[in-house]
Order: structure tokens, then sequence, then C-alpha cells
């Protein structure tokens, strides 16, 4: 909460003057951790429903492709997810 709180903080607005921001490397990872932390979130409850999907598919075949498509989608989508987030902190320790 406090890092809310620093990142709050840093932008200043003056009356007659565009709101203008301090974005330093804080403000940077908060955000893309925020952004990350959705899309993982979102990929693990399409995981989850694709998985009741498949369960209770039935036999159907084409219920049980459509469940499966989802999963590896959403897997994949994961790894991208993952992998932006090993790219972003590298980026960003480096500035």
């Amino acid at each position: 909460m406090s890092t809310l709180l620093h990142l709050l903080a840093i932008t200043s607005i003056k009356s007659g003057e565009l709101p203008r921001g301090d974005a330093g490397t804080l403000a940077i990872k908060l955000i893309l951790n925020t952004v990350f932390a959705v899309i993982g979130a979102l990929a693990l409850l399409i995981i989850t429903v694709s998985g009741l999907r498949y369960i209770l598919s039935g036999g159907d075949p084409q219920k049980t492709a459509k469940a499966k498509n989802g999963i590896v989608y959403s897997l994949v989508g994961l790894v991208i997810a993952l992998s932006a987030v090993a790219i972003v902190s590298f980026v960003v320790k480096k500035l």
C-alpha cells in the first residue's frame, strides 16, 4: 500500500499546467507487475474454466476439443506473460 501512496505522491499537478510525474523505476515496476498479475490471473481462470468444460463435456468430441484448445491457448498466454515479466524486470534493473 505504501508503494501506491509513493506513486501518487510523485505526481505533481500545478494550476495552468498539464499533470507531470516523475516516473522512476518504482512506478514502472508497480504498474507492470499489476498488469502482469492481472494477465496471469485471467490465464489461470481460463485454464480452470476450460478444465471444467473438459470434465463436463460428456465425451462430445467438439466440446472436448474446444476445452483442450482453451487450456493450450491459455497456457501459451501464461508462458508469454511469464516471459514478459522476466524480460521487463531484466530491462528495468538495467535502467
